[in-house]
């Protein structure tokens, strides 16, 4: 879809005087210009804003002078200077919400983004919104309703209680989206960096639901920027869902016993059981196709283009290159005698970091659907071999044993070794492929992954580059 096609397909019917004053973006634009790039979920890093264009503003309070704050809803489309080797860049379009106040009371401090010098919110507090509990509260409330504001839908399935009133927290640890927690009851996710279409992460657990799949909390309520087109989808920009109170996330668990040096191999094996079940359960309920040569070479070409992009931004990972490309190769030809490989939806960005192991039950939960935010949402959508995130996981084990206290010492990198084994045991165990039955799919996937992350790490934690590093480097000798 090309930019002015992405602009139309989320535009939105401003429906209030502010949200319709035309100097309105340029007001606030310098302000933005400064706060949008310190933001953990701006996906430019190291680019100049050259300016901003208004997809869409929406008040879904409105922003008197009265005293009351009030909320303001953008989708707005950041222009930058283009990287090096390219003429142009499309700019990546982020979602704002933005609190209006008079005179913001003190402990919204860290919050703002400044004063506009001009324009209809002049003189006024612009903070974000979603660091104020009372507005993310109101937030809530508006979720409890369905209905239109503007061009924005709000939604929810039927027959859930979404009670009144409960007490609104931020999530402070982010990354690419804001997330806010209702009480012990919900959890809030708003997406920042947006795309046209329905977002896995609203598509993929409503689709488990219908298949009666546990593994995964059903969506409760959420919100959107209705298509432009008759025959267009709607732009999701936040999914309400059941927040799991006293579990703790995998990532957190491995740590853990790493830290005492306990075995893990029990709970991967499980990990690996609920991780074949929800598998199977997108298998069941949405469509599948089956991969041949050609697909497999075209996958396999996509590969290679992103390694040679990485290699380009990391010359660290330039040496390697040969040897890795060999994997990419070997999953060109797999398809040359004519069998093929099942495809289906899948989660995209499975790790430790998204799933979550009750305290009563020891039962695991898979979250978090929307796959790699860097990716386009159509590649996010697509069907592709299963096997793709259980190397994901495998991957996130390695990350988990090098970043760990053992910091990739022998006992660590056994824990791995042990740990990577019983996930794909208990994969293997419900009904899922046997991972260690297809090496090529295994490391050309597990390959592309962690040149993913040399990518991520370079760019956002230069200090955890040495992780994936060590894995480029064993994936190079074929180990």
């Amino acid at each position: 879809m090309s930019d002015t096609a992405s602009t139309r397909a989320i535009r939105n019917t401003p429906d209030r005087p502010l949200a319709a004053a035309p100097d309105l973006l340029s007001s606030l634009a310098p302000l933005l210009a400064a706060w949008v790039p310190r933001q953990r979920w701006f996906a430019g890093k190291g680019r100049l804003i050259t300016g901003f264009s208004l997809v869409s503003a929406t008040e879904l309070l409105p922003c008197t002078a009265d005293g009351t704050p009030g909320i303001l809803q953008l989708l707005v489309r950041a222009q930058q200077a283009a990287p090096p080797n390219r003429a142009t860049v499309a700019g990546d379009c982020y979602q704002l919400l933005l609190g209006v106040h008079p005179a913001l009371p003190p402990q919204l401090a860290p919050a703002v983004i400044g004063r506009p010098a001009g324009g209809p919110l002049r003189g006024r507090s612009v903070y974000d919104a979603l660091l104020d509990n009372r507005l993310c509260g109101l937030l809530l409330e508006r979720l409890r309703v369905p209905g239109r504001i503007g061009a924005l839908r709000f939604d929810r399935e039927e027959g859930l209680d979404i009670p009144s009133g409960l007490p609104a927290r931020p999530i402070a640890t982010e990354q690419s989206n804001s997330s806010i927690v209702y009480g012990d009851s919900f959890i809030l996710k708003v997406f920042r960096r947006i795309a046209p279409g329905i977002n896995p992460d609203l598509e993929l657990p409503r689709a488990l639901a219908d298949a009666k799949c546990a593994r995964v909390p059903a969506p409760v309520a959420w919100f959107e920027a209705e298509a432009a087109e008759a025959d267009g989808e709607p732009t999701t920009l936040g999914v309400l869902q059941p927040y799991l109170p006293g579990s703790a996330d995998g990532w957190q668990l491995a740590l853990n016993a790493l830290s005492v040096r306990a075995d893990f191999t029990s709970s991967a094996r499980a990990l690996g059981h609920a991780t074949a079940e929800v598998h199977t359960a997108l298998a069941q309920t949405l469509p599948t196709t089956e991969l041949h040569r050609p697909q497999l070479a075209a996958i396999a070409a996509r590969m290679t283009g992103r390694l040679e992009a990485t290699a380009r931004a990391v010359p660290l990972l330039q040496p390697y290159c040969p040897r890795l490309r060999e994997a990419f190769d070997a999953l060109a030809g797999i398809g040359g005698d004519g069998r093929g490989w099942a495809a289906q939806r899948i989660h995209g960005d499975l790790h430790l970091g998204q799933t979550l192991r009750s305290a009563d039950e020891g039962r695991w939960s898979l979250i978090d659907f929307e796959g790699e935010p860097a990716r386009p949402l159509v590649e996010r959508r697509r069907p592709q071999p299963a096997l793709r995130d259980v190397a994901a996981m495998l991957r996130s084990f390695d990350y988990a044993a090098r970043s760990g206290p053992g910091g990739g010492d022998p006992w660590s990198l056994e824990w791995a070794r042990r740990t990577r084994d019983a996930y794909c045991q208990g994969y293997a165990e419900a009904g899922g492929l046997d991972p260690r039955s297809a090496p090529e799919l295994m490391r050309a996937y597990e390959t592309d992954k962690a040149v993913y992350e040399v990518l991520y790490e370079a760019r956002h934690r230069p200090d955890w580059l040495p992780v994936p590093m060590a894995a480029i480097r064993r994936l190079a000798a074929g180990a």
